[in-house]
């Protein structure tokens, strides 16, 4: 595969953590820590490869209404992950940025997560978002939010306000929208993720679930986009007249 025909930024909706436990008989925490084993694995895949940008969803706003015992113990799984990750990540000139509400965060999560944005700030290479806590809503209200804010103490005329305007408040901003969504699990939604932002994403779904989404499946997801001709509301014909689709 060519690497015009790579997407600039994929993301990821890690599905399928518990089933694999239970399939497997063993305790939800089994899966969250084979999750993480995986998303190591696609982080290298994605940094081999010369992909720009990975955003992978790792815990919903909804999220919070699971049991108190799991997402306990979701939170020391990012704090452990983290203090082991990041000295590589670093090294692999991986810049790391997390997207979400950080209010719900207990105070250890929060120091470990701007630790990791600072000391990854200046690398060049792979980008790698983490979400957590995040909503598609809550990142598209909060941008509002900001807007209208600065619209009302007058250092904003809201006619001024576009589609640009708004991205630039998100919190992907900076950051190429996602060309490739890559859904684990079997389900075919997108669970309020990047709402705004996967407006042209290109969708691969997957039932493999997320613990066992290995190499061979990266590659179908990637094959499948190269494979697709990327319109964004144009006809062929226009695009060929354009001297190529996007």
């Amino acid at each position: 595969m060519t690497e015009s025909a790579l997407p600039r930024h994929v993301a990821v909706i890690m599905d399928g953590n518990g089933r694999w436990a239970r399939r497997r008989a063993l305790p939800r925490q089994a899966g969250h820590r084979a999750g993480v084993r995986a998303a190591r694995r696609i982080v290298e895949l994605c940094g081999g490869r010369g992909i720009a940008a990975l955003t992978l969803f790792a815990f919903s706003s909804e999220n919070w209404q699971r049991p108190k015992r799991e997402v306990g113990a979701l939170m020391r799984l990012f704090v452990e992950a983290l203090d082991r990750e990041i000295a590589e990540l670093d090294a692999n000139d991986v810049r790391v940025k997390f997207i979400g509400d950080r209010e719900g965060l207990g105070p250890e999560l929060r120091s470990r997560m701007r630790t990791a944005e600072d000391r990854t700030a200046k690398n060049t290479g792979l980008t790698l978002l983490i979400a957590v806590g995040y909503g598609g809503r809550w990142d598209i209200t909060r941008a509002a939010r900001s807007l209208a804010r600065e619209a009302a103490s007058g250092g904003l005329d809201p006619e001024s306000v576009n589609e640009e305007v708004l991205a630039e408040r998100l919190s992907t901003a900076g950051v190429p929208e996602p060309d490739l969504l890559i859904r684990t699990g079997g389900n075919h939604r997108i669970s309020n993720f990047l709402l705004w932002q996967l407006a042209y994403t290109e969708c691969y779904f997957s039932d493999t679930l997320w613990p066992d989404f290995d190499e061979a499946d990266f590659d179908r997801a990637l094959e499948q986009y190269s494979a697709t001709e990327r319109r964004f509301g144009k006809t062929s014909e226009q695009l060929d007249e354009d001297g190529g689709a996007c």
